[in-house]
């Protein structure tokens, strides 16, 4: 009766699991997150939850749709919440700027892609731009970030990244497989087929990138990342933060 009552548990388990099991490891992908107007965070911090994934968050105070900014005091309890689960962090600019061009004084043109506005960042000020959300971060969660920054868009310029360089922040782009396209409109760019193109070209090393709340996308992606963490589990793919590869941990 024991012998045949464990394999009558053994084949409910596997019934009930949606995914075979992955004994072990062939290969490792990073899932990252830019903040963005924050609605589904933490429904997406239920998903990670759920998988048992840790990412890397990179932070900028964006307008919320609850109409205040994502690094204000308000959000204190959704960064507790990631950074007590063990979550990566970085930087993604206090405003959310882009960085348009160097000058030749040292001094690099950040302008606001959504209205008028643009300065000009001398190291100094760059840094600045930088440390600020790991201070507003600090605040609420009793710790920095990882010694990590990624430009809002992805734009940097050869001076940005020397400067960022020189204070403490090495910039982290993404796979091209690994981009979500969870800001590309929903009409030209369905759901079921980002998600599918993505289980079918994602390997071994790649960097994904989602974000935080899209404005622009009128059928949100973010529902389906709990089928592309299954998914790519099943393939036997791992998830790992940044800072638990040599290449990116802090020095």
């Amino acid at each position: 009766m024991t012998a045949l009552r464990t394999r009558v548990v053994g084949c409910l388990l596997a019934a009930l699991a949606p995914f075979p099991a992955v004994a072990s490891c062939v290969g490792t992908v990073f899932l990252t997150f830019d903040t963005g107007h924050m609605e589904p965070a933490s429904a997406i911090a239920d998903i990670l939850d759920k998988h048992g994934v840790r990412a890397t968050f990179f932070l900028a105070n964006e307008k919320t749709k609850r109409g205040d900014g994502s690094l204000e005091a308000s959000w204190a309890p959704l960064w507790k919440r990631l950074a007590d689960a063990g979550h990566a962090f970085g930087s993604h600019t206090w405003r959310h700027w882009y960085f348009a061009s160097d000058g030749n004084d040292g001094r690099v043109r950040y302008a606001n892609r959504n209205g008028p506005g643009a300065e000009w960042l001398d190291e100094k000020a760059l840094c600045e731009e930088l440390r600020r959300p790991e201070a507003a971060f600090r605040e609420m969660t009793g710790r920095g970030f990882d010694g990590l920054w990624r430009a809002p868009g992805g734009r940097t310029t050869p001076l940005a990244l020397k400067h960022a360089q020189a204070c403490g922040f090495r910039h982290v782009g993404w796979s091209p497989a690994g981009f979500s396209g969870d800001e590309l409109p929903a009409d030209k760019f369905p759901g079921d087929r980002l998600i599918a193109q993505q289980l079918r070209d994602i390997r071994d090393g790649d960097m994904l990138v989602w974000h935080l709340g899209i404005w622009s996308r009128a059928d949100p992606l973010w529902p389906q990342l709990d089928k592309l963490i299954a998914g790519l589990k099943a393939r036997g793919l791992c998830f790992a933060r940044l800072t638990d590869d040599r290449r990116w941990a802090r020095q």
